[in-house]
């Protein structure tokens, strides 16, 4: 079953085009020739909440060739009541699959896939990094870059996070979506939040949610040691952080910034920090296109 989000029209691209990968809805947009960009959004959001949340981490930088897709139960893309399709390690596959949107065919004919820069927030930047840290030796030949934006609670910063959504899970089950939406509108939002963000409902299936809430719930990164393994090949990493989230602890960036020495690392404090991060997303993968 689908998810309930919209289509955002990429009007203004200089090629566009949309569709499904497996199940997966997708868009892309951007000069056919431009740097290829795979962006991921947090979880029980979409292409369409994102921008919404004022996270479409790419928005405007038209020197890119960006392919966002709605994750495994999330928005237009299809899903089903299996919690394990919702693991971060499922999540990573299926971003392997969506990479090959930009296959090419090289001078002996055969399928060349391009290293792509991989931009996400959240429940994304926690896919990419598992899916880059499975294969450590491969990364670089696999993705140019990691673009990992506010990452969510792992280690020891999980905590309670699992049987927070096992709580989720059942009031969803007990109540309907609409009601657990409502339970969620009085929570505390960091500073970063500009005043002109709605109010939003999961963009999830009442159907699937608690699926994805189970999933979500047996998440963790791979073991720091596979991490630092990952920081030792020098892949070009760029972590974007803000305050005051329990959901996103500056404590996971510093952690992780010790295990990706290389990596670079930037904290907003305001609504205006965080409008700027596309603008500094574009520069950082124009460097290392």
């Amino acid at each position: 079953m689908g998810g309930t989000g919209g289509t955002i029209e990429a009007t203004d691209a200089v090629d566009a085009t949309a569709g499904y990968i497996d199940g997966l809805a997708y868009d892309a947009w951007g000069p056919a020739n431009g740097i290829p960009v795979v962006q991921l959004h947090g979880l029980t959001s979409s292409r369409a909440r994102d921008v919404v949340l004022h996270l479409d981490l790419t928005a405007g930088q038209d020197h890119l060739r960006v392919l966002r897709y709605d994750a495994r139960g999330h928005g237009h893309s299809l899903g089903a009541r299996i919690p394990a399709l919702y693991h971060w390690t499922s999540l990573a596959r299926d971003l392997g699959k969506m990479v090959h949107f930009f296959d090419e065919t090289g001078p002996d004919g055969r399928t060349v896939t391009p290293a792509v820069h991989a931009v996400g927030q959240s429940m994304g930047s926690a896919t990419i990094l598992t899916a880059a840290a499975s294969d450590p030796a491969t990364a670089r030949e696999r993705f140019a870059s990691l673009v990992l934006g506010i990452p969510p609670t792992v280690w020891e910063w999980r905590g309670d996070r699992a049987a927070i959504y096992e709580a989720n899970a059942k009031f969803v089950e007990e109540h309907g979506l609409a009601a657990f939406a409502e339970t969620t509108r009085a929570e505390p939002v960091p500073p970063t939040r500009a005043a002109d963000v709605p109010f939003t409902w999961p963009d999830i299936d009442q159907s699937l949610l608690p699926s994805v809430y189970r999933g979500a719930a047996g998440n963790d990164l791979p073991p720091r040691e596979r991490i630092a393994e990952l920081g030792r090949t020098g892949i070009p990493v760029f972590m974007l952080g803000w305050g005051e989230d329990k959901g996103h602890p500056l404590a996971v960036m510093e952690e992780l910034k010790k295990l990706l020495p290389q990596a670079r690392t930037t904290v907003a404090r305001t609504p205006e920090d965080v409008a700027e991060w596309p603008g500094l997303i574009g520069q950082f993968i124009r460097e290392h296109a």
